[in-house]
């Protein structure tokens, strides 16, 4: 006779008992609730306190999560072949059908079960609802089940008797759930809450390198199960309560190696840690990281927080600031930091440590054979569970869409400290997501902190829920600034931490050769010059441009010749990419330095910590260009003659905006109409109007003491319209002008209705959620989505590295297969790639297409 199993090996053939495996998961969800700050944002859901009954009946109610896996069917798919005489079942709905039936017939094994759990109130189906989602999405019961379709007990399994046994551990292993008490809390936002703690308990109490097999079913078992998970729950960074770290006084000079804080980073030591919503807004280059990492330790080191995830806008910025975030980790907690997870899905990274890939889900870690205490850096469902992580801010909406382990992330992220840099970088769709997800973030209790250097007063009074002030009051608001929840004025520090005059040269052209020649000449003069071009077109002709003229050189140089930046390089050659830029524009690179130059595209904005003598751009939008500017000048460093001024030469279309309202498009300015809707770079040409126009007004800027002016003059909605009527006295441009706006504004609206569609409403009953069917179509950022290529061959790219992926862009894979295989073969200065009939090249120019 055979007992039920939870868990099972095929190779080995052993296996692990149901009892066991249920009470592995409601031992770890018991330690997760049993956390200060989990227990804190559970209650905060509740409405009320949780008394100790009201935690083991939760226990319970998870240990009923696989109780579906009794079904003969199920249990056949660990028989030999010649017992399985029944189609095999899954156990989720087949969970539902055993409860109702259990309902329904007295004689059922666990009918007086759930006639004692019907006492602990009305919200019981729904956190059943909660336990059945753990495989990441909500189960919807089956029709009508008989006790017919689970046939009576054989020679070899009675699932009868295994229900008895499952009923008497239940019993035996949380007998205060049985006593008097009260009855489970209502409120939805609770449930959903649960419904994602049972699922991170799911993965811990799955985890064999925690909780190894153990048969037969063992009474006493649940003393072993509640030590092990206390083991698991503390290994991965979840407990901080046996942490027997002790965390000493948060300072700034301990987190970032003896630094004075600069009056903005003194501020935020000074937030109260009752603070749930913190906007700091403060110029690129002044320390914004090392200050919320000074905000996260005194939430921390309050109780207040037990995790942080830092999210950025790309990939790169990512993996860039991880390093930094790891190190301030180490200065200030030594020996007991917590290595910082590279939240980038394949990037498997823990603190200075990479893992390798092994079959059947395992990482190999370069120190040891199996890793425990890296658990959530081995799989992007687990990322948020981290201590400290840093990655997309992709990672952190998934948590706020209708898809897959949704329920997981938002649980695990309630309990740390969200920071979202540069906030305003993201479009409508991606902010009415992130508003949606920080809501319910806050709901529970949950803190964040949002950084920009040019959030305009639009966006701030989103996201602080205010009326719009006019653009008089708006330009008029001191900057830096943090603004504190209930505080009409913000704190501000009233100085900056490095000022500087900017003179902006607006140059009429774009051409690459007209733009190469004035990199060429002033790096023959020992200036380091930055180049930014708004695509990669512009960047590569750019680039083809200055070695035209002979000074190969003087471009940055890597693997013995010369290289851009920009993203359509396969990631391993992006991160030598990135050290290469920050080696010859970083801030010690100036020391012995010479004439260079580096050309890119957006990738080189946010995040590098690089310092140029001189930077040419593209016109962009104002708060774009700002955070361009951000790189010149960056440090008070020495500078050769004739750049002791910083200056950025803007490069202008030759024709003006004007013709881009057809809709058009030219290098990353303007929109068009696509299949997805209204699509481009920069689609919004009034607000590239103004910057402009400002640029010619003010050609000194005064930064980042006019930041303000110059953020809300671009893009406040008051000058926005005055432009649009102004155009509009031009009968024929004022109608292209008016169309284009029109469309535009459309664009925005359709695109924070889709948002609104797809996220997930954790107001709304667990019964009343209905996930779609498929989430492919649910995504964190609008519009068409690209591919990327695994190189299973593992070729030797033009940097003399192996390359192992590529990102092709979107509007290269139309008319692509799904399952077309690339086909990659070594030619002259890189890789030729085939992809179905579709043709590309990779060098040093990065991933073209070839004609």
């Amino acid at each position: 006779m055979r007992e039920a199993w939870g868990k099972s090996d095929e190779k080995e053939g052993g296996y692990h008992p149901l009892a066991h495996h249920a009470m592995d998961v409601a031992a770890v969800f018991e330690r997760l609730i049993d956390q200060p700050v989990i227990r804190s944002r559970l209650e905060r859901a509740a409405q009320r306190k949780l008394r100790d009954i009201d935690c083991q009946r939760l226990a319970a109610v998870v240990f009923l999560h696989d109780i579906g896996k009794l079904h003969p069917g199920f249990q056949a798919k660990a028989w030999p072949a010649h017992l399985q005489r029944r189609p095999l079942r899954g156990h989720l709905q087949e969970g539902w059908a055993f409860l109702e039936l259990a309902v329904r017939n007295p004689a059922h094994p666990f009918h007086g079960i759930l006639h004692e759990l019907s006492g602990w109130g009305g919200a019981l189906e729904a956190l059943v609802d909660a336990s059945f989602a753990h495989h990441g999405r909500t189960v919807k019961p089956a029709a009508d089940p008989t006790l017919r379709d689970w046939g009576e007990g054989s020679v070899h399994y009675d699932w009868r008797r295994e229900a008895e046994v499952m009923a008497g551990a239940l019993r035996q292993w949380f007998p205060l759930a049985f006593a008097p008490g009260p009855e489970f809390p209502t409120a939805p936002r609770f449930h959903h809450l649960v419904t994602g703690f049972v699922a991170l308990a799911d993965w811990i109490g799955s985890d064999t390198r925690f909780f190894r097999y153990k048969a037969p079913f063992d009474a006493t078992y649940s003393l072993t199960a509640r030590e092990v998970a206390a083991r698991a729950v503390r290994t991965i960074g979840l407990d901080v309560v046996g942490d027997p770290a002790a965390v000493p006084a948060p300072s700034f000079a301990a987190l970032t190696g003896g630094w004075t804080p600069n009056p903005t980073q003194a501020l935020v030591g000074e937030i109260d840690a009752e603070a749930r919503l913190v906007i700091l807004e403060a110029e690129t280059g002044s320390g914004k990281t090392e200050a919320a990492l000074l905000h996260f330790a005194r939430l921390f080191a309050a109780g207040k927080v037990s995790g942080l995830y830092f999210a950025v806008p790309t990939r790169a910025a990512a993996a860039q600031l991880q390093r930094r975030v790891n190190a301030a980790m180490q200065a200030w907690l030594g020996g007991a930091a917590p290595e910082v997870v590279l939240a980038i899905p394949g990037a498997l990274l823990s603190g200075d440590f990479k893992g390798q890939k092994l079959p059947h889900w395992r990482v190999l870690w370069p120190d040891q054979p199996e890793s425990e205490h890296r658990w959530s850096a081995e799989h992007a469902t687990r990322f948020l569970a981290a201590r400290v992580a840093v990655g997309t801010v992709d990672q952190a909406m998934l948590g706020g869409l209708q898809v897959k382990h949704a329920h997981l992330r938002g649980s695990a992220l309630s309990r740390s400290l969200l920071v979202v840099d540069e906030v305003h970088a993201s479009d409508a769709y991606m902010t009415e997501v992130l508003k949606r997800l920080a809501d319910e973030h806050w709901a529970v209790g949950g803190y964040a902190l949002l950084m920009s250097a040019t959030l305009g007063a639009k966006a701030r009074a989103a996201w602080r829920e205010e009326v719009l002030p006019d653009a008089a009051t708006a330009s008029a608001t001191p900057f830096p600034a943090i603004w504190i929840p209930g505080q009409a004025a913000p704190l501000t520090p009233g100085v900056a931490s490095l000022a500087k005059n900017v003179r902006l040269n607006a140059v009429p052209t774009m051409d690459a050769e007209q733009t190469a020649a004035q990199a060429v000449a002033a790096a023959r003069r020992g200036a380091r010059v930055l180049v930014v071009r708004n695509t990669v077109t512009k960047a590569v002709e750019t680039w083809l441009a200055v070695q035209q003229t002979g000074a190969d050189q003087l471009l940055m140089q890597v693997e013995g010749g010369p290289a851009l930046h920009h993203g359509r390089f396969a990631a391993e050659d992006r991160a030598l990419l990135d050290a290469a830029v920050e080696g010859v524009l970083g801030c010690e690179a100036w020391l012995g330095a010479t004439g260079c130059i580096v050309i890119g595209t957006q990738t080189l904005e946010q995040s590098l910590d690089i310092d140029a003598d001189l930077l040419i751009t593209d016109l962009c939008p104002m708060d774009v260009l700002l955070q361009r500017i951000g790189r010149l000048h960056r440090h008070g460093l020495p500078r050769p003659a004739g750049f002791e001024e910083p200056r950025a030469v803007v490069l202008m279309p030759e024709t003006g905006l004007d013709g881009l309202t057809a809709p058009r498009f030219f290098n990353g300015l303007g929109g068009w109409e696509a299949e997805d809707g209204f699509v481009g770079v920069y689609c919004d040409l009034a607000g590239l109007e103004l910057t402009r126009r400002l640029i010619e007004k003010t050609p000194v800027w005064r930064l980042p003491y006019m930041n303000r002016e110059l953020v809300e003059g671009a893009t406040h909605p008051e000058h926005t319209e005055r432009l649009v009527i102004e155009k509009g006295k031009t009968t024929e441009i004022g109608v292209r002008w008016r169309r284009y706006h029109q469309q535009f504004g459309g664009a925005e609206a359709a695109a924070e209705m889709v948002a609104r569609l797809n996220v997930l409403d954790r107001s709304c009953d667990l019964a009343k959620l209905d996930f779609p069917p498929s989430d492919e179509h649910i995504v964190t950022r609008i519009g068409s989505e690209g591919r990327v290529l695994s190189l299973e061959s593992q070729p030797v790219g033009p940097f003399g590295r192996t390359v192992t992926r590529i990102a092709l862009p979107a509007h290269w894979c139309r008319g692509l297969a799904v399952d077309d295989v690339p086909v990659v073969e070594r030619c002259d200065g890189g890789l030729a790639l085939r992809l179905g009939d579709a043709a590309f090249h990779y060098s040093r120019q990065g991933l073209s297409k070839s004609s």
